[in-house]
C-alpha cells in the first residue's frame, strides 16, 4: 500500500484489513496486511538500526508517536488514533486553522495574536493620560514619558501602584514606526507539493553538498525506496541564509506516482523527532508554499493585524496595485523594515546577475550569428564555383557526345542568336559601349573616394584656435611691414625727384 488511510491490521487479519488491492491510495477502512505502508499516518514499525542522526529511525512516511500505537505490520488513522483527527484533505476545522495561521505566518513574517483584553486597554490609557502613580504634577510628566515609550513602541509603562506595569511593543496601537507594503502571493497548488525549508548556512555550502542533503532528507523521511527527494530551486537569503524548495514523489507499485501534497510534507516535517532532526542539518523555518484559498484572503483583509489602523488598513487595500497578485502585509519597527530591504537588495542583486548571464548570452548569440553569415556567403561563393564548374563539365560532356554529328536546325537558329547577341555587346555605341563607360566612372568614384578618406583629418579645437591666433598674428607682421616697405618707396621717390632737378639745374649752367 502506497499511501494508507484505512484501519490498522493486527496480528489478526479482518474482511476490512484483507479487502483492499495494493494501490497507490488506500480507501478508510481499508489496509493490506502483506505489503507496508509506504506513507502512513501513525507510528511506523521500528526497524531497529541506527539511522543518519544517531538515533532509532522509522521506515515509510510515520507521524510521530502523538496520535497513537499500534502493532501491526500497516498503520493507518482509522482506530489508530481515536480522535477524529485527519491529514492532508480530510483535515478537520481544527487543523485547517493551525494550518492556515501556519501557512500565513509563514508567507507574510507576521505571528497571528488575539485581540487586546479590555482590560489591557484600560491600563494602557490610564498609562497613557492619567496615571495616579505619585499623587501629584509629576504624574503628568510620567504620562509623557509612557506616551513617548508608546510612540516608539518599547519600555513599560508605570501608572498605579497596585497594577503591573503596561508592556509597550510594537504591535500597539499608538506606536508611530508602522507602515504596510505588499508581498507577492503564491500560486502554486498544494498538489505541487513544494515545501521551503530555510538552511542557515550559506547558498555556496547548500549547492556543493546538495546531493548529501538530499539524502539526508530522505533519511529523515524513513528512507522508503518509493520516496524521492527533489530540489526545485535554491535561493538566497540575507543574513547568510538559504531557501531550498523541495518536493517528494511518491512511487506507487502499480508503477505510477505522484506528488505528496505540500500539507502533508509540512505536518509531518512539524511533528517534534523530525523537527529536531532538521535543526540539526541547519533548517531554521520550514513553510508550504501554496496558494492562499478566497476564505483565506479575505479573512486577512477583513482582519487589520494587531497595531494597525483599520484607516491604514482600508488605504492600503485601496492602493494595491495589482489585488490578484500582492497582498498587504504590515510593516512594523525598523527590523522588520531593514529585514525587506535586505530582501529587496538581495532580489535586485539577482535580477541584475541574471540580466549580465542573459547579455552575455546575447552576446554569444550575436558572434555566432556573425559567424553563420559568414559560413553562409562562403557556402554561396562555393556553390556559385561548383555551379560554374557543373556547368563548363556537360558543356564538354555534350561536346563530345555531339562530336561527328552534323549542327540541327535547333542548334544553328541558337548560334545565329548567340552571334546576334553577341555582335549587340560589342557595338561600340551599344551596351559594351556604355558598360565601359559605367566601369571607367565607377573606377574613378572609387579612386577619388580613396583620395578623399585619405585626406581626411582632424583638428583639435584649442589647437585650431592656436594656429588662427598664429597666423593673425603673422598676418599683422606683414601689413606693418608692408607699410614700413610703402614708406620707404615714398623716401626713395622723394629722393630720386631731388636728385634729378640737381642735375637739371647744373646741366644749365654748364650748357
Amino acid at each position: 500500500m502506497a499511501f494508507n488511510f484505512g484501519t490498522p491490521s493486527g496480528t489478526s487479519g479482518t474482511a476490512a484489513a484483507t479487502a483492499a488491492p495494493a494501490g497507490g491510495f488506500g480507501g478508510f477502512g481499508t489496509t493490506s496486511t502483506t505489503a507496508g505502508s509506504a506513507f502512513s499516518f501513525s507510528t511506523p514499525a521500528n526497524t531497529g538500526t541506527t539511522g543518519f542522526f544517531g538515533s532509532t529511525q522509522n521506515k515509510g512516511f510515520g507521524f510521530g508517536t502523538g496520535f497513537g500505537t499500534t502493532t501491526g505490520t500497516s498503520t493507518g488513522l482509522g482506530t489508530g488514533l481515536g480522535t477524529g483527527l485527519g491529514f492532508g484533505g480530510f483535515n478537520t476545522q481544527q487543523q485547517q486553522q493551525q494550518q492556515q495561521q501556519t501557512t500565513l505566518g509563514g508567507l507574510f513574517s507576521q505571528p497571528t495574536q488575539a485581540p487586546a483584553q479590555s482590560n489591557q486597554l484600560i491600563n494602557t490609557a490610564s498609562a497613557l493620560s492619567a496615571p495616579t502613580l505619585l499623587g501629584d504634577e509629576r504624574d503628568a510628566i510620567l504620562a509623557k514619558w509612557n506616551q513617548l515609550q508608546a510612540f516608539w513602541g518599547t519600555g513599560k509603562g508605570y501608572f498605579n501602584n497596585n497594577i503591573p506595569p503596561v508592556e509597550f511593543t510594537l504591535e500597539n496601537p499608538f506606536c508611530r514606526f508602522k507602515a504596510v507594503g505588499y508581498s507577492c502571493m503564491p500560486n502554486n497548488k498544494d498538489e505541487d507539493g513544494l515545501v521551503v525549508l530555510v538552511f542557515n548556512k550559506k547558498e555556496t555550502d547548500i549547492r556543493s553538498q546538495q546531493q548529501q542533503l538530499v539524502e539526508s532528507l530522505h533519511k529523515v523521511l524513513g528512507g522508503n525506496q518509493t520516496l524521492t527527494v527533489n530540489v526545485e530551486g535554491i535561493k538566497t537569503l540575507p543574513d547568510d541564509q538559504t531557501e531550498v524548495v523541495i518536493y517528494v514523489v511518491e512511487r506507487s507499485p502499480n508503477g505510477t506516482s505522484r506528488r505528496v501534497p505540500a500539507t502533508t510534507l509540512y505536518a509531518h516535517f512539524e511533528q517534534t523527532n523530525i523537527k529536531t532532526q532538521l535543526q540539526q542539518l541547519g533548517v531554521t523555518l520550514s513553510m508550504t508554499r501554496t496558494e492562499l484559498s478566497p476564505a483565506q484572503i479575505k479573512q486577512l483583509l477583513q482582519n487589520p493585524p494587531a497595531g494597525v489602523d483599520p484607516i491604514i488598513w482600508e488605504q492600503a487595500k485601496v492602493d494595491n496595485p495589482d489585488s490578484e497578485k500582492l497582498i498587504p502585509v504590515p510593516m512594523v519597527g525598523f527590523k522588520e523594515l531593514l529585514r525587506r530591504l535586505k530582501v529587496q537588495d538581495q532580489m535586485t542583486k539577482q535580477h541584475q546577475t541574471r540580466l549580465d548571464i542573459i547579455s552575455e548570452d546575447i552576446g554569444e548569440l550575436q558572434k555566432n550569428q556573425t559567424t553563420t553569415m559568414a559560413k553562409i556567403a562562403q557556402y554561396k561563393r562555393k556553390l556559385m564555383d561548383l555551379s560554374h564548374r557543373t556547368l563548363q563539365v556537360l558543356i564538354k560532356q555534350e561536346i563530345q557526345r555531339k562530336s561527328g554529328y552534323a549542327i540541327q536546325a535547333d542548334e544553328e537558329q541558337l548560334r545565329v542568336q548567340l552571334d546576334t547577341i553577341q555582335g549587340e555587346l560589342n557595338a561600340p555605341t551599344q551596351f559594351k559601349g556604355r558598360l565601359n563607360e559605367l566601369m571607367s566612372q565607377i573606377r574613378m568614384q572609387n579612386h577619388f573616394g580613396a583620395v578623399k578618406s585619405e585626406e581626411r583629418y582632424y583638428i583639435d579645437g584649442d589647437l585650431l584656435r592656436e594656429i588662427k591666433q598664429h597666423l593673425k598674428q603673422q598676418q599683422e607682421g606683414l601689413s606693418h611691414l608692408i607699410s614700413i616697405i610703402k614708406d620707404d618707396l615714398e623716401d626713395i621717390k622723394l629722393v630720386e625727384h631731388g636728385l634729378n632737378e640737381t642735375i637739371h639745374i647744373r646741366g644749365g649752367i654748364f650748357s
